[in-house]
């Protein structure tokens, strides 16, 4: 699966902003399709311009089609549909307005997601796309369903986490209307089996996201020394942890484990690489606790320094929770780039996370929002530099398998190929 077999496609990608620092994996998924051969046009509900800009998103950026909502040319695409497809859009409204009716959020995101998703296929159909696209269970999804109503199109969209644990407004009719839908674990897999049965039996694969092994990769020499349990001021363990500071990516309970660890005597430094509403509240935190020596945050940082930060550290640190909406993560990609890189990691028990992060196996795994257990895992690894280096290595061979960013773009672009050939009779699926 290393090479496109075949003519290349010509993909439509959907996404709510792009590009942005915490969805990277949509970034390099898509620049590894076009390493394949594959031709790859972005179409984000919004063109995001963040101040982190990661490699290789530049020149995407300048290709993506900036389309806005108040334009002469989303009005002339409803005109367009409506004359030449008049049942098909304006059933494509009526199916987003039925699916999202009880949930006035969606409904009002609707609005936005369906004029555009038409003006989208009117692109699509110039740029002679073959498949379509989305990231995201909701309104790229949907934005991509209209597309593919209007144009005949085969679609799907990969769905991750909070996307569907936290609001599942018309995502059975998404499902039905899909030729596939890919999911990024095990766990959703099931969850998906249990809400919609034998269609998302037949419907759903699990894709796992993936690290380049190529990017993230041990460092040079490994000493085998490491801080032990109480070290000095001058080698304190180095903690790392990768995440965007939202409050279901859990740092507060990171930055709570440090000072229970400065308490016993175990000398530690923490970075937290991201940025986020949280910061505030986190920096705060930190001088309630008077950490400013021990913890720091980064803020955003591109792709190439988060290496080097993964090759200068001892463990990385993943403490995120679930929150009342149910909001929490899928498999965080930061995890796949540390185990790559070989680095020891901690990790919270929930969602998909025990796929990567195998307990004893690939790192520690701890009950989510518990600073006490994540003390202790941390000054256990603190202690026992043998475990650093088997579970980093261990859990290097595990992303090799199963979490490879290039391996999985081929799966997935395979799947691409196989839906513009559909089975006989499944061609109505997408009309």
């Amino acid at each position: 699966m290393s090479e496109p077999a075949g003519r290349p496609l010509r993909l439509a990608y959907l996404m709510s902003r792009f590009p942005k620092t915490t969805e990277t994996f949509i970034l390099y998924e898509i620049l590894e399709l076009e390493r394949l051969g594959h031709r790859v046009e972005i179409f984000p509900l919004v063109l995001h311009r963040d101040a982190t800009v990661q490699p290789g998103a530049a020149e995407l950026v300048e290709r993506a089609h900036d389309i806005r909502l108040l334009s002469l040319e989303v009005v002339r695409a409803q005109i367009h549909w409506l004359r030449r497809r008049p049942r098909r859009y304006v059933r494509a409204w009526a199916a987003a307005i039925r699916g999202n009716i009880r949930s006035p959020r969606f409904l009002l995101r609707a609005l936005v997601a369906v004029p555009l998703g038409a003006t989208f296929a009117r692109r699509m159909e110039t740029l002679r796309i073959d498949h379509i696209h989305a990231h995201w269970a909701t309104h790229p999804a949907l934005a991509a369903y209209v597309a593919a109503r209007l144009t005949g199109l085969p679609f799907s969209f990969t769905a991750h986490a909070h996307d569907i644990y936290v609001d599942r407004a018309m995502l059975d009719e998404k499902i039905r209307a899909a030729r596939f839908v890919v999911t990024i674990s095990e766990q959703n897999r099931r969850l998906f089996e249990r809400w919609y049965g034998p269609q998302a039996t037949a419907k759903v694969a699990v894709i796992h996201c993936g690290a380049d092994p190529a990017v993230f990769a041990p460092r040079p020499a490994e000493s085998g020394t490491a801080t032990p349990v109480g070290g000095s001021a001058a080698s304190p363990l180095r903690i790392l942890s990768i995440a965007s500071l939202q409050p279901q990516k859990g740092q507060r309970f990171l930055i709570e484990a440090c000072r229970l660890l400065v308490d016993r005597g175990v000398a530690v430094q923490c970075q937290l690489v991201g940025e986020g509403e949280e910061r505030s509240a986190l920096a705060d935190r930190i001088g309630e606790l008077g950490l400013q020596d021990v913890v720091e945050l980064l803020g955003s940082q591109p792709r190439d320094r988060v290496a080097e930060l993964l090759g200068q550290a001892d463990i990385v640190v993943q403490p995120s929770v679930v929150l009342q909406s149910g909001k929490t993560e899928g498999i965080p990609v930061a995890l796949m780039e540390a185990l790559a890189a070989e680095r020891a990691v901690v990790a919270s028990r929930l969602s998909g996370i025990p796929e990567l992060v195998v307990d004893e196996g690939t790192g520690l795994l701890v009950e989510p929002g518990n600073p006490i257990a994540l003390a202790d895992a941390i000054e256990r690894l603190a202690g026992d530099p043998g475990l650093r280096i088997r579970l980093g290595r261990a859990g290097r061979e595990l992303v090799l398998a199963e979490f490879d960013l290039r391996r999985n773009t081929a799966i997935l672009a395979d799947r691409f190929r196989e839906s513009i050939e559909p089975p006989a009779g499944s061609a109505a699926e997408t009309r």
